[in-house]
């Protein structure tokens, strides 16, 4: 007996490519951006991810994950009350308008603002291997976001 089916094997593209979309749904669309990245902008994505995560800029100690955890994916409170939103969409919303600042800012003045505030480092000079790594990941974690210049931190 010859079975006849009008649905596509799973092998067949369509079947994988809604396979996939289950997937991200199950998962809020919470997908590595790493996973798209490669060659050399994967090794500057890791770079920026280590500067980030134990880079303390000759500062007091800390890290750029000290506030922002979860590798900056995570909203943190820290025990004094201050409130860190993540950065998954940090890239996304620069440039934007800084109160603080009276003036547009960009998202290397803003890690150069933090390195220098938060951390009471040496911020990294624009265009340095260290500016790029950090620029890099912190970029990895918007990909796929909507371009919100101006928009909030979330």
């Amino acid at each position: 007996m010859t079975r006849l089916s009008i649905l596509p094997s799973k092998h067949h593209p369509i079947v994988q490519t809604l396979v996939l979309i289950a997937a991200l749904v199950g998962l809020g669309g919470a997908v590595s951006a790493q996973a798209a990245i490669n060659g050399p902008l994967a090794k500057t994505v890791a770079q920026g991810k280590q500067i980030f995560l134990h880079d303390t800029f000759g500062g007091r100690g800390r890290t750029c994950s000290a506030c922002h955890q979860g590798a900056g994916l995570a909203a943190t409170v820290t025990p004094k009350g201050s409130r860190f939103p993540n950065l998954s969409n940090a890239a996304a919303i620069f440039p934007r308008y800084s109160a603080r600042a009276g003036r547009v800012i960009t998202l290397q003045e803003q890690i150069r603002g933090c390195v220098k505030g938060a951390l009471g480092g040496t911020p990294p000079a624009y265009g340095s291997l260290t500016m790029r790594a950090l620029v890099s990941y912190l970029t990895s974690l918007s990909q796929g976001k909507p371009i919100d210049m101006g928009g909030k931190l979330q």
